[in-house]
């Protein structure tokens, strides 16, 4: 068992948070979500289709998501991986509202990433609280 996998094996959590095994496939099916519809959103950016301020919150999305490895993993600070995984939910709304007038489908493919984030945001609070 490598640290990684011990540490979040010892963290107190809720009875219904998922197995372990489960966030690898979870993720890979997300990240190929995010691949398509942030990519489409980085090349109406580059072909200067929609505005910096449209695409600021992927970009952002993009910088917290992968940050929140790093803060739960890396540093094993439940805390600031709660403030991470907050803002992850709230870039990712504020990306899919801000795109939805120009390209829909990036919303609506993105529904699945929101309903991921907002399960995980109120696992990670509560893992936070029950590990304070």
């Amino acid at each position: 068992m490598n640290n990684t996998t011990k540490y979040f094996s010892e963290l107190i959590k809720p009875t219904w948070a998922p197995p372990a095994w489960l966030f690898g496939p979870v993720w890979s099916f997300l990240y190929i979500l995010i691949a398509i519809s942030f990519g489409k959103v980085f090349i109406l950016l580059f072909q200067k289709q929609i505005s910096f301020w449209v695409a600021l919150p992927f970009i952002l999305n993009l910088i917290f998501n992968f940050s929140f490895t790093y803060f739960q993993f890396g540093l094993k600070n439940n805390y600031l991986a709660a403030a991470d995984i907050l803002l992850v939910l709230i870039t990712l709304i504020w990306a899919m509202v801000s795109i939805y007038k120009t390209v829909p489908w990036v919303t609506y493919i993105n529904i699945p990433y929101l309903l991921w984030v907002s399960f995980a945001t109120v696992l990670q609070l509560t893992i936070t609280y029950l590990n304070r």
